[in-house]
């Protein structure tokens, strides 16, 4: 179904998000967060969306790393999916929140365990002064943990973004593309204008 045909956009993402499960070769669920703290000063990196609905978009990460600190200072953010594949994108802007401590702990828990170690190890985003360094860390919090359960660290928890805007774009011949913008009204649906590309 065509960004034009389609009048909830979560539903509409949802099937492209599909059809990009089926032809994507790895990782059609990463996507560019784009953030800005304080300074204003836009920062973008690669994440791994992992759940959507119709509250809004979710992803984890470190809550001290320098997205995390980001989003305290301004919980705004922007997300670029594109799908080479598909000849297809789509742009969400909106407001993030911090997800449910219960929510955060499932998920954590559904890691792989050498995952859930690495989340303590990594001081994400400080500098790190050799390889070596990560690797003791990781050894450490292997220890301290043994075969028992891994806990999730207060530090590490998801965010979701609840969008405002929705932009669809697919590819056309001529750089004619064709691009579908969903904006969020007053009433809480969806206002649709469609954008010279």
């Amino acid at each position: 179904m065509t960004a034009k045909q389609n009048s909830d956009p979560l539903q509409l993402f949802s099937e492209w998000y599909e059809e990009a499960k089926q032809s994507e070769d790895s990782l059609p669920d990463a996507v560019a967060l784009a953030t800005a703290g304080l300074d204003l000063m836009p920062h973008v990196r690669m994440v791994l969306l992992k759940g959507f609905d119709q509250s809004g978009f979710v992803f984890y990460t470190n809550l001290e790393s320098n997205k995390g600190l980001q989003l305290q200072e301004n919980p705004q953010a922007a997300l670029c999916f594109h799908w080479k594949s598909l000849d297809k994108q789509v742009r969400v802007e909106g407001s993030i929140e911090q997800i449910s401590d219960a929510d955060a702990d499932a998920y954590f828990a559904s890691r792989a365990r050498d995952s859930r170690i690495g989340a303590w190890a990594s001081k994400q985003s400080r500098e790190l002064e050799s390889r070596l360094e990560l690797e003791k860390r990781v050894a450490r919090y292997g220890l301290k943990f043994g075969i028992g359960k891994v806990p999730r660290p207060e530090f590490w928890s998801g965010y979701c973004l609840r969008p405002s805007r929705i932009e669809f774009w697919e590819q056309r011949l001529f750089r004619l593309h064709s691009r579908t913008q969903f904006t969020r009204n007053d009433s809480g649906g969806w206002d649709t204008a469609t954008l010279f590309p």
